[in-house]
């Protein structure tokens, strides 16, 4: 069989061949897409945004349900200004930004699992910043979620797709 190279380039007599990935991305055997260290950056990025962003939209609306009761303005006026929501939805923004990033360098089976870390970094954040009270039973929950996170990072062979 010939290499891909001549494959694609005869397999669409009128079409352009197309055009090969260049740059950060990685391939596996087979071409398939892979998370390098600079994917897994950008990942990790867009999670610990999201969850920054969660964190700051949770306090904004903490002290906007506050001020909407002990005012006549609505709920929703009241979160409209706050300061704290409007940097949440921000931070959150730049969270879909570098997701996008990710999404266009590695498979979403393979990116996906990572949104687990942030079940663990709101829940310590939100006990530890916010004071909301947790149990056992939400711990033991997001470790089985995290070790599930483990599982597939380490047991799913490279360039697998999933």
């Amino acid at each position: 069989m010939p290499p891909r190279e001549q494959r694609d380039a005869s397999a669409g007599a009128g079409r352009p061949a197309p055009v090969p990935v260049a740059g950060p991305v990685g391939r596996a055997s087979g071409g398939r897409r892979r998370v390098t260290a600079a994917n897994l950056a950008v990942l990790l990025v867009a999670v610990a945004l999201a969850a920054t962003g969660q964190l700051l939209l949770k306090h904004g609306m903490n002290g906007a349900a506050e001020r909407a009761r002990s005012s006549d303005r609505s709920l929703l006026v009241t979160a409209a200004t706050s300061p704290w929501v409007l940097g949440g939805l921000a931070v959150f923004a730049l969270s879909a930004v570098a997701w996008l990033l990710t999404l266009s360098r590695v498979p979403l089976s393979q990116a996906y699992p990572f949104n687990a870390l942030g079940f663990l970094v709101i829940l310590l954040a939100s006990s530890v910043l916010l004071r909301e009270h947790t149990n056992v039973w939400t711990w033991l929950g997001t470790g089985l979620v995290v070790g599930g996170l483990v599982v597939v990072v380490t047991l799913s062979p490279a360039g697998s797709g999933g």
